[in-house]
This record gives structure tokens, sequence and C-alpha cells, in this order.
């Protein structure tokens, strides 16, 4: 809040994105000195009986993973993600799927016309199902929609940025009119017991637009990914209050629409070249599910005084972490080389377990020494040159034993392993530094 204009936001650095909002007149004496007192709150302890919350499943597998086992009732959602990656498709796609279930499904656009959402819904093969459309901005509009008995079990708005409340003199899409409007889609979701799922505009950055505070008031943050050079897409929970977070759904983008992938490791693998230098196969966890991928690693001679850094689908300050251990630990000279770094698949991965996957990667490239093709790797690299356990590792090993590896490099320490793998433990990164050059 600002007594006057500025053109950047002192609190999050941004531009242009203050916003005048005109003050209504309080009531005489202000709070403190309103003539109705306020009723207080009933307190209950923590200990007590009280109803689940009913979970109503959308037969999309995948996305009922996301949410923690289904939409739950009088929830709200909100799904972020770049232009065209398939927000749109994926959502008219959900509302399809829980109409069918003889549920009441309501779709409200604020970008596109009837006509074109059922052209879509034609493309789709969803023109059979009995979802009700609406085009409106206007949230007293939808909140009157939404207000009928029985109620819809499930609202769609796209998107927020679009609607608008009358009592502010704001534009559309400003930071008090996507506050405003979320607040009041928001109290009628808790009313009606109606899950409503908006869908949000991002910016440059990849963080949804509008003010932040709109993620801390949805009980539900969803991202949705993508390369657009790839037909997968990652639908990720950032934030759940009834599942957990950090879970992936993977879905790949067809000409008839976004279908599942119930085993994303095989899919991500399917098109590996086996006896090829610089490759490795990284056993990660995504929430609750083992996924193996690919890390792809090129290293090259530089013809510029400061060498290229180039990372795609990992964290480039991790990588210059790792390159720092394997120089000042290892000895493996690296300085006066280009490093490219790619994630297989167009996934993003964060965890620090994939450190020994992405060293092995760069000493299979540096080494022109193709990594075993029947081989996993995980492990955290510390800064002592230390190869540290990570979580669930038995999960992991599962997984590739279950794809046909028969090799590991991991960690020590691990107590239980699975018999069908020969495990290689690795105490310290020239461990595996000592493989490449035998």
């Amino acid at each position: 809040m600002t007594s006057k204009w500025a053109g950047r936001c002192e609190s999050c650095g941004a531009w242009n994105t203050l916003s005048e909002e005109v003050a209504r007149p309080a009531a005489a004496g202000g709070l403190g000195k309103a003539k109705r007192k306020g009723k207080g709150a009933e307190l209950v302890g923590l200990a007590g009986e009280s109803e689940r919350d009913a979970r109503l499943e959308t037969g999309i597998t995948e996305f009922d993973r996301v949410c923690g086992g289904g939409l739950v009732s009088g929830s709200a959602l909100l799904v972020g993600g770049d232009p065209g990656i398939g927000k749109s498709t994926l959502l008219l796609q959900v509302a399809a799927a829980v109409a069918r279930l003889g549920r009441s499904a309501v779709y409200i656009s604020g970008e596109e016309a009837i006509a074109q959402i059922r052209m879509r819904g034609r493309r789709l093969n969803l023109s059979d199902a009995p979802v009700n459309l609406a085009t409106t901005t206007d949230v007293r509009e939808i909140v009157a929609t939404l207000s009928t008995d029985p109620p819809p079990a499930l609202a769609i708005i796209d998107s927020i940025q679009t609607m608008y409340i009358d009592t502010l003199e704001s534009a559309p899409g400003t930071v008090g009119q996507v506050r405003a409007s979320a607040q009041e889609l928001i109290r009628i979701a808790k009313a009606n017991g109606t899950a409503v799922i908006l869908v949000g505009h991002v910016t440059k950055e990849g963080q949804i637009a509008g003010p932040r505070v709109l993620e801390h008031m949805v009980d539900t943050v969803l991202y949705f990914e993508g390369e657009r050079g790839h037909q997968f897409r990652i639908l990720r929970a950032v934030k759940n209050r009834f599942g957990a977070s950090d879970e992936i759904g993977v879905f790949e983008m067809t000409d008839r629409g976004l279908s599942e992938v119930p085993n994303p490791s095989a899919l991500f693998l399917a098109n590996r070249a086996e006896q090829v230098s610089g490759a490795a196969v990284f056993a990660g966890i995504e929430g609750t599910r083992p996924v193996l991928l690919e890390i792809q690693a090129l290293i090259s001679p530089t013809s510029f005084s400061t060498p290229r850094r180039a990372v795609v689908g990992w964290d480039s300050g991790r990588l210059a972490m790792v390159l720092a251990v394997l120089e000042a630990r290892c000895g493996v000279a690296l300085a006066g080389k280009d490093v490219y770094l790619n994630v297989a698949g167009g996934l993003r991965i964060a965890e620090p377990a994939a450190d020994l996957a992405v060293a092995a990667a760069l000493l299979s490239s540096l080494a022109d020494r193709p990594v075993p093709a029947d081989t996993v790797v995980f492990g955290e690299i510390g800064l002592a040159g230390e190869v540290r356990m990570v979580s669930q590792a038995d999960l992991r090993l599962k997984e590739a034993a279950k794809l046909g590896f028969t090799r590991a490099f991991i960690p020590g320490g691990l107590k239980q392993r699975q018999q069908s793998l020969d495990v290689r433990e690795m105490q310290r990164l020239s461990d595996l530094v000592d493989h490449f050059s035998d």
C-alpha cells in the first residue's frame, strides 16, 4: 500500500502492478466504536470427531492423484501454466468426466465464446458429456449461477484474471479485482460445497499473475508444466491442504487431447540410446511416485574466455556446485570446457538425489565412456566430496528392477536391497571418478 503513485511495488519489485482503489467510507466511529458488538466465535478442542471431507473422483487417475485422491467438496483449486500448455483442455476433460458420473459440472469462461468451447469439445470427443457452459466475467452473475439448489458439484472459472466485481472501479486483472473476485468465489464454494477450480495466468517468470495472496487463499495450487517441443505435460501440486504436495501427474498431448501416462518411467526412457556417452539414468521420486528418467551431459572445449554452462530441466546453481566438487575434490579439470546438461523428456527435477547421476553423465561425456545401459544412479553430493543417502532408496531400486535394470550406483549405508540388482556403493565422489578412469 502506498499513498502516491509508484511505478514499482516496494514489496515484490514488480513493475506496473499497483492500481488505485477508492476507499469506501467507514462506519461512524470506526470498528472500535461501532454500536454492534461482534459475536464471539465458538471454540472447540483439537480432539474430536468431524465428518470426513467427501472426495469427488473424476475418473482421470493422474488428476485425482495430484489432488490427493479426488476433489474435496467446498475446496478451491488454482491451476496455472504457460499460455497454450493445455490448461483449458485438461479442465474441460475434467468437467466432462465429472458430468458423465452424473454430477453437475459448470464451465464458465471469460476468454472464449460458447461456440469456441463447443468446437474444442467436438475435437476432444466430449460433445455427449452434459457439461453446463456459460461465458461471463461478472462475479455477481457467477455467484448467482452457483447458488442454485442443489449447487453444482464442480465449477471451473477460466480465468480469474478476466473476472471483475462492479463495486471496485479498477479494471479486470488488477490486484484488487483478482483478490476480491477470488475471495467471493471461494466464499460461495465453502458455503455451497462446490469444488471451484480457478485458472490463473502466469508471468514470464512462471509465477501466477496477480497478488501472491491468491495462492494463500486457495486450498490447492497446481502448475501445468511442459516443453513446447515435447508431448509430455506434468501437472504438479505445489500446495495441497488435502494431500501430499510435490505430487505429479503425467499426461501426453495428442490430437484428441490429453491422455494419461500410467507408467511415466517407461515413456521417458522409450527413446534412450544405450551406447552413448554422457547419459545416465536417474531414479527419482516425484511426490509419492518413483520416476526413472535420463540425464544427458555434453562437455566440449570452449572457444570463449568464460566457458558456457547451459542447463535445461535442473538447477543451474546445483550444476555449478557439482562441477566445483569434481574439480576441487577429485582433480577433474573442467575450467576450460563448455558444459551442457539436459533432462530428457521435458521434466523438471529439483531433488538433490540427482547429484550423483549428473556427475556420472558429466564423467561419462568427459571420458567418452558410456554408463552401462542397465545401470541406474542416485545420491546426493556434499561439498566435501562425500555421497549422502537419500530418502526412499528402496522404492527407487524397486522401480528400477521392475523396468529391467540390473545394476545401481548408490550411496553407502542402504540396509535393504533388491535381490535382483547388483548394487555398487559410492562412499565418495572419487569412487565414481575411479570407475570411469579404470
